[in-house]
């Protein structure tokens, strides 16, 4: 791997992050220092704290450890997937056919909010997502999923793709037919989580980068924010780390785990780019440990593929994910590599994200288990705006702890995602 191309943003970005190579230079913002004042704390400047920054304007003051958007909002695969993160055939047996639907309603408000930032954000939106199977014989159930989308949901923008049509729109014949979402699509993520800062700053809100918070707890009534520079009294505190929250989370802690997810850019492509996915849609795959790959404007692939459980990233980040790109495109396996990183994010066990109120006026969010793109900007609005009704259905989606308590979950989940992951490779 080279990284040698030079970049306004720092190593809180991740090395080798091609985002961070090409957003635009985005100013540094101070650390808080000494004792402030909010109506709403905001630990998190990701797409769900920025969200809700966005909605609360000069109500607002967010703490962020690191740097805007530096977190999985700055790192992921930029894809925009529709719905929640499992559909709805999965949400009708969970929690009832009302509350499905309820569910994609809201699913349906985000996407539609989503795409006004798309307009008034310069983030690299294109549309179109396609999910590929990776075994045979699915065809019924696409077909299947595709009549109820449309019959009980009245979703029209998805179509059925088979497997020559495929493997000519991909440029390769790994798969073997799948989805067309004309819903979905991709963004550069690091991008429109700096436009959305700026959107908040410019209505009011505060962003205090390189301010970790550590602590909370009642005082006279109101809430302190402790941090290692000052402290943030306020009426109310909004949680939005995902994957980084800390024990400040409470409960969210036992429900979401931290993995690792792993990101390539090849150079840019020249003719061959027009073989590859010639529609410029996201195409993300069926596989436990999913493969997602969509070209940049300049004709480079984006391939994501690869994670581990354990804290840190492996030495060689390229060689992990090239590993993967070589299956679906053989002829790239020789490809130059010229950016490559990695980024934690928060997973739940049922993969829907905790939302919840888990203290008078304390509310969290986190866990989107790979689909907070669309949805987390939303969400954030949610909690700023403490919509009652629609935090308490999302509230009553399962998201139980994880088995084996502080010590154990680790372990077993870690065997448990592993086997998983083999059953791709069978």
């Amino acid at each position: 791997m080279t990284d040698q191309t030079p970049h306004p943003c720092p190593s809180p970005y991740g090395r080798g992050n091609w985002y961070a190579a090409t957003a635009p230079e985005f100013p540094d913002l101070p650390s808080l220092k000494g004792d402030v004042q909010a109506e709403v704390c905001i630990v998190g400047a990701g797409f769900t704290g920025l969200g809700a920054a966005m909605a609360l304007g000069a109500r607002a003051i967010v703490l962020e450890a690191g740097r805007v958007g530096c977190a999985a909002s700055g790192r992921n695969g930029g894809q925009v997937h529709t719905g929640q993160r499992r559909d709805q055939a999965w949400l009708e047996k969970a929690v009832g056919r009302d509350d499905a639907m309820a569910l994609w309603r809201v699913a349906e408000d985000a996407r539609a909010s989503f795409k006004t930032l798309t307009e008034t954000i310069d983030c690299d939106w294109r549309p179109g997502m396609i999910h590929a199977r990776h075994k045979p014989q699915g065809e019924a159930e696409d077909a299947a999923y595709i009549a109820l989308m449309a019959e009980r949901y009245g979703y029209d923008q998805l179509e059925p793709i088979g497997e020559q049509a495929l493997a000519d729109e991909l440029g390769t014949d790994v798969y073997h037919g799948g989805l067309i979402d004309h819903g979905g699509g991709h963004v550069h993520p690091l991008k429109l989580a700096q436009g959305m800062a700026a959107r908040a700053m410019a209505a009011g809100a505060v962003i205090h980068e390189n301010t970790r918070a550590a602590t909370w707890r009642r005082e006279g009534g109101r809430i302190v924010v402790e941090t290692s520079g000052g402290r943030v009294t306020c009426d109310q505190l909004i949680l939005s780390g995902d994957g980084q929250l800390n024990a400040m989370a409470g409960p969210a802690q036992a429900r979401v785990m931290p993995i690792n997810n792993f990101i390539a850019v090849t150079a840019p492509l020249g003719d061959l780019a027009d073989e590859i996915i010639r529609s410029n849609a996201a195409v993300s795959d069926s596989r436990f440990v999913v493969n997602y790959f969509r070209k940049t404007q300049d004709g480079r692939l984006l391939f994501g593929g690869g994670e581990n459980y354990r804290p840190g990233f492996p030495s060689d980040i390229a060689g992990l994910v090239r590993r993967n790109l070589a299956k679906v495109y053989p002829r790239l396996a020789g490809v130059e590599i010229t950016h490559a990183w990695g980024g934690t994010l928060g997973i739940t066990l049922s993969r829907m994200p905790f939302v919840s109120e888990i203290a008078p006026g304390v509310r969290v969010a986190s866990g989107y288990s790979g689909q907070g793109v669309m949805l987390a900007p939303y969400v954030g609005k949610l909690l700023a705006e403490g919509n009652a009704q629609t935090l308490a259905l999302m509230a009553r989606v399962p998201t139980p702890p994880f088995p084996g308590g502080r010590w154990l979950r680790w372990p077993l989940t870690v065997a448990g995602l592993s086997w998983y992951a083999l059953r791709d490779r069978l």
